[in-house]
């Protein structure tokens, strides 16, 4: 998923859908993408944009596909989400409530990771990207991450996590209320969509978000994460 662009067949393998139907698709401006000699050639990044539009709505069975098909066909079976997330990176309560200020404090989180070497960079970025289409859900969760991954300004890949004490207006159609949120930056293309599928196939766990909800502690919210994320690869 790194390549600059992507043909038919390459983009058909990551969906583990039938080339038919991606370019059913495709012909219908359903997908980004362009004909070049007749012959349909996909930006990687305009993909990856795409696609982590579309996994909110997406059932545990193809996310399961996505992460394969981002994963060269295997679910490698090593933890992301948990490896990227550490306590401090991790706020419960956020002090925030607005949209940026929500978005300004966990790239500060995120430094805490020491691996961002440019954070301000990093918020530009991130702000760019809500404001192309908002991350936020309907149940409450808001994935905001960069439009496209930047290795320069990252040392390794950082997930932030935070909870507000009540949910604040995020963005979307209906201006979606927010409570909690999962900042996740990745140096490359392949891995931020395989993290993003684990990290939505975890969110699908029946109860993780009250769970998330009811927790008091950092250290509590990272044993309900790694536990959940640990029966995935493991089942």
């Amino acid at each position: 998923m790194d390549r600059e662009t992507l043909n038919l067949e390459q983009l058909a393998f990551i969906l583990q859908r039938d080339v038919r139907e991606v370019s059913k698709m495709a012909n219908r401006g359903h997908l980004p993408g362009q004909k070049v000699g007749g012959q349909w050639r996909f930006a990687s990044a305009e993909i990856n944009h795409w696609i982590s539009t579309q996994m909110p709505s997406y059932t545990h069975e193809e996310l399961t596909s996505l992460e394969t098909g981002v994963g060269k066909g295997v679910v490698h079976k090593q933890l992301l989400v948990t490896a990227y997330l550490t306590e401090q990176t991790m706020a419960l309560p956020l002090v925030a409530g607005t949209r940026s200020s929500v978005l300004r404090e966990l790239v500060r989180l995120a430094e805490q990771s020491w691996q961002v070497y440019d954070a301000e960079t990093l918020l530009g970025a991130v702000m760019l990207r809500e404001d192309m289409a908002s991350t936020a859900q309907e149940n409450g969760v808001a994935l905001p991450h960069p439009h496209r991954p930047n290795p320069a300004i990252l040392g390794d890949s950082v997930i932030a996590f935070a909870r507000t004490a009540s949910a604040i207006p995020f963005g979307g159609n209906q201006g979606t209320l927010c409570d909690l949120f999962f900042l996740v930056c990745c140096r490359d293309h392949t891995t931020h969509l395989r993290t993003l599928a684990r990290l939505c196939r975890m969110l699908l766990r029946p109860n993780i978000l009250d769970e998330l909800r009811a927790v008091e502690t950092t250290a509590e919210a990272f044993q309900l994460l790694e536990a959940a994320e640990r029966e995935l690869i493991e089942n």
